[in-house]
């Protein structure tokens, strides 16, 4: 018998965590590469996930009155233009089409047919979508207007990694128009409670909801709220944004309506959106040193069946025995979906670790000796590899949904746990220095996390901290008591403590 490995990732974790995500994204087959730089091939198993989180978040849309569109992927350069500070912050990254065919040259195919106005392949669609809106809305009987579109964005992004930042990626966008601004504000809330929502109940992903300082708010917002969560490494991920537009973009693309006083305004408008990026923050959150660990509410699939079959007399038997079941789970019902369950009937060494390093949920096998005795022999991924239990197959069966929400219960807990750990109150900025420093032999205790932290409001302290230790703002914390204290930077007086991190 071929002695297992250690782990199935090399490097773990502690030896390099930037590569071990990289081979983690590769071994548990859920995206590679593309031929086109920066941009990345998502695969089946990598996209069935997506699929799942697509489906949950838009349902969670659709229960606060919010409808699908789809709007162009080309922007014209002059409507970007319109708002400033929209188009400088998005500049660096845009991709810009100039010409509409090609023509073949003395050294192959030379673009031809250059356009009159360039177009702009979309790095998020405010000013595309605000000019539908300005021919939607002409009375506050339209509003509010609700729209999301499922699209593809690119930003030219100069260092990439898959799932984390590529040049192009998968998104939803919400765009909403209102009445007044307290209706467009309290929607800004309500979405960034259904990403919440869908962080820690469906990715096992605990979040810490809060408002961006005006260095980090999406360019043109007057407000962005986020939510932050911590990864293994300690670092924070933004996993998904939420910004009060006020009336920025409307003005700039002309959304105005009749009120009912016959006066005409402007419009309060939003924006809010989260991407493929949730994925990476699954790997990073859950992933251990044999690969992925998939929260059973989004899984690829929730079990897969492995019959044994040493003899080819038994194998009808077995086969017969492992169908039979897998009809017994799919007929069940996880969460408001049938259970997924997969058959890998390979004869080939190494099945097991295929599907630890995948994620799966649940792993059971199947031979002889177990269904002589009516039974399965099951593993979870929250478990050790060589953990393993034989369980009676009816009982397997009606507990497999509480098996499963067992998982996912353990999994958010686990990442829970890691972040109190690792999240503390400093005062001292030597401290502070300490705590972000990458290798301090002195004080081994000390080493990165959440640093909670007052903060004067200057955004000369913000962008200093930035300068010396590559930390980051990355929210003051909707549920942030007031507290008078000295700013960490500065030593000036603050009312409010926010939280420092480093960051994807």
């Amino acid at each position: 018998m071929p002695k297992q490995p250690k782990t199935a990732v090399s490097p773990t974790r502690v030896e390099d965590y930037a590569e071990w995500y990289q081979q983690v994204v590769r071994v548990s087959d859920l995206a590679e590469r593309s031929p086109v730089r920066g941009c990345m091939v998502i695969k089946p198993w990598g996209y069935a996930l997506w699929e799942n989180i697509v489906r949950e978040l838009d349902d969670m849309f659709k229960e606060t009155g919010v409808q699908n569109a789809y709007f162009p992927l080309f922007i014209p350069l002059s409507f970007l233009e319109k708002e400033a500070e929209h188009v400088e912050g998005f500049a660096k990254e845009c991709a810009v089409v100039t010409h509409h065919r090609l023509e073949k040259g003395p050294d192959g195919l030379v673009p031809a047919g250059e356009l009159t106005e360039p177009l702009v392949v979309r790095p998020t669609s405010e000013t595309i979508i605000g000019d539908s809106f300005s021919k939607w809305v002409r009375s506050y009987r339209d509003l509010p207007l609700l729209i999301n579109q499922w699209a593809n964005v690119v930003r030219w992004e100069m260092r990439t990694r898959i799932f984390l930042r590529t040049s192009e990626f998968l998104w939803q966008e919400g765009h909403t128009a209102h009445a007044t601004a307290e209706e467009a504000i309290k929607r800004t809330e309500v979405m960034l409670d259904v990403y919440a929502k869908l962080a820690e109940t469906h990715l096992a992903m605990p979040v810490i909801k809060g408002r961006k300082s005006a260095a980090e708010r999406f360019p043109g917002a007057v407000d962005t709220l986020c939510i932050e969560s911590m990864m293994q490494d300690r670092k924070a991920l933004q996993a998904g944004t939420s910004h009060f537009l006020g009336q920025n973009f409307a003005k700039a693309s002309d959304i105005r309506f009749h009120s009912p006083q016959e006066t005409e305004e402007y419009a309060w408008t939003t924006s809010w959106g989260a991407s493929t990026r949730l994925i990476g923050g699954i790997i990073m959150s859950h992933g251990d040193d044999d690969g992925i660990i998939l929260p059973p509410r989004v899984a690829s699939a929730h079990v897969v069946l492995m019959p044994i079959i040493k003899k080819s007399e038994t194998e009808a038997e077995v086969m017969a025995f492992t169908e039979s079941l897998a009809k017994e789970l799919k007929d069940q019902h996880y969460h408001h979906r049938r259970l997924r369950v997969e058959i890998d009937n390979r004869n080939i060494g190494g099945r097991g670790w295929d599907w630890i390093k995948k994620g799966i949920p649940v792993r059971v096998e199947i031979g002889p000796r177990d269904i002589a005795e009516n039974s399965v022999y099951m593993g979870r991924r929250d478990k050790g590899h060589r953990e393993k239990t034989a369980m009676k197959r009816e009982q397997f069966v009606r507990e497999i949904t509480h098996i499963l929400d067992d998982i996912q219960q353990t999994l958010f807990e686990r990442a829970l746990t890691f972040r109190k750990e690792n999240t503390i109150f400093i005062d001292e900025s030597k401290l502070f220095y300490d705590f972000f420093t990458s290798k301090n032999q002195e004080k081994p205790e000390i080493h990165g996390g959440f640093a909670h932290s007052h903060w004067c409001g200057s955004e000369g302290c913000e962008s200093k901290i930035k300068d010396d230790l590559s930390v980051t703002i990355r929210c003051i914390p909707s549920d942030a008591p007031p507290e008078e204290g000295k700013c960490i930077c500065c030593g000036k007086s603050s009312d409010t403590r926010v939280i420092f991190a480093k960051a994807y």
